[in-house]
């Protein structure tokens, strides 16, 4: 049983509160058999919303998946109360933004998609439905007459 750590790092311009929004939110990602090492080839999300039953009666998990290759059976959860926005002062730092159990379930890569919201840093404007595929994104606050942006999206996994 491990926990894993999934840091963001972004350039964030006039925006605060970068955050996942909602139980249907998904994170994309490449998961890895920590029994034989596979690596999923595609891309997988795991939700809040989703719960799978692990063997034996031992509660559940986010994901239960058993190994292609070697059988095992894996799982994942995403621990919701290790989620946290990414503030206008974490602008250009590495921050951990959710931690999830792995238990032979490994994430080894990220895909940021759509689904995250965050919020003039002056004017508090809502901006909702922001995809980060492709690593930046940007807008214009209305209220304050500037623009608004998001760039060079980038994450590290780190060990808990």
């Amino acid at each position: 049983l491990q926990r894993i750590g999934l840091q963001l790092r972004a350039t964030l311009e006039n925006i605060t509160r970068l955050r996942p929004e909602g139980e249907d939110f998904r994170w994309y990602l490449k998961l890895k058999c920590g029994n034989c090492g596979e690596v999923s080839e595609k891309w997988q999300y795991l939700r809040l919303m989703d719960s799978a039953p692990l063997k034996g009666g031992r509660g559940s998990a986010t994901m239960v998946q058993k190994c292609k290759l070697c059988s095992r059976e894996n799982s994942i959860d995403i621990l919701s109360q290790t989620i946290k926005p990414y503030n206008a002062e974490d602008s250009e730092k590495f921050k951990t933004i959710v931690e999830f159990e792995c238990r032979g379930l490994e994430p080894v890569d990220f895909q940021p998609q759509a689904g995250f919201a965050a919020e003039g840093a002056e004017s508090g404007t809502p901006f909702n439905d922001i995809n980060l595929l492709e690593k930046d994104w940007n807008d214009y606050d209305e209220k304050t007459k500037e623009s608004v942006g998001i760039y060079e999206v980038t994450h590290k996994f780190v060990k808990c």
